[in-house]
């Protein structure tokens, strides 16, 4: 499942390669979501629940959960932002990695939440804000990179979205088309294919991040960098060695 994938040039993607990478990006995306919620006690990329905790709080007068909701929606903010800086800076350099490299920020974010987490434990009133902070920043580092790879038709972590749009396509796929004369009301079934895939990518992650979690800690999300340095592994190393000849 976490072979290689040449899709992250202009050139090279597809869309059953961005789909391929859409779903181990949803996967990992669960995992993360789901593994994080155990070590913090908050699902890090629901944006439209923090925004609206932050709503919530101000009104109630609770002005430390305001601070570090704005700080969680901030580090997704900056996640996305840095996928866009990382991306443009690789496509200007004509790195065939240009993609790949939130990617490879991301895994090491990762390895660092896996191998330092259980500090967390020692140090809850320091550490635990650090580490939603970071969680978001990771979620809106990834969500942003198969956005800009799909051209915005897939967001790996905007769940709420998926099932709307799934929802939308399973009524025009029920639809009775009666009227003589009209334009029938017809189904996109790949759309319908690629909302289902990511869902059940997004749930299975959850649920084997809920499982590793709970057998083995932080530590369980250390396989999940591996797979997405494995990702990237292939076209990084070709552009080493092309700038390297030169």
């Amino acid at each position: 499942m976490f072979a290689p994938i040449r899709g992250f040039t202009s050139v090279q993607r597809t869309p059953e390669a961005d789909l391929r990478l859409g779903t181990v990006l949803a996967f990992v995306a669960g995992a993360a979501n789901a593994g994080g919620f155990l070590a913090v006690g908050q699902y890090t990329s629901h944006m439209t629940g923090i925004v609206s905790s932050v709503a919530d709080n101000l009104v109630l007068g609770q002005m430390a959960l305001v601070l570090a909701g704005l700080g969680a929606f901030l580090a997704f903010l900056l996640g996305a932002m840095t996928t866009a800086w990382t991306v443009n800076w690789g496509m200007r350099r004509h790195l065939r990695s240009a993609y790949g490299l939130p990617l490879m920020i991301e895994s090491l974010l990762l390895l660092v939440f896996g191998l330092f987490g259980a500090a967390i434990s020692q140090q809850v009133a320091i550490l635990l804000p650090a580490t939603v902070i970071l969680l978001c920043f990771i979620m809106g580092l990834q969500n942003a990179v198969i956005t800009k790879i799909s051209r915005a038709t897939i967001r790996t972590t905007h769940v709420t979205g998926l099932v709307t749009d799934l929802g939308i396509e399973l009524g025009k796929l029920l639809y009775v088309n009666q009227r003589a004369g009209a334009a029938p009301v017809l189904a996109d079934r790949r759309r319908l294919h690629v909302h289902i895939r990511l869902i059940i990518a997004f749930f299975g992650g959850g649920v084997a991040g809920a499982l590793g979690f709970k057998a083995f800690g932080y530590i369980s999300t250390v396989p999940l960098a591996i797979a997405l340095l494995l990702l990237v592994l292939r076209p990084a190393l070709d552009d080493w060695r092309r700038l390297h000849a030169n």
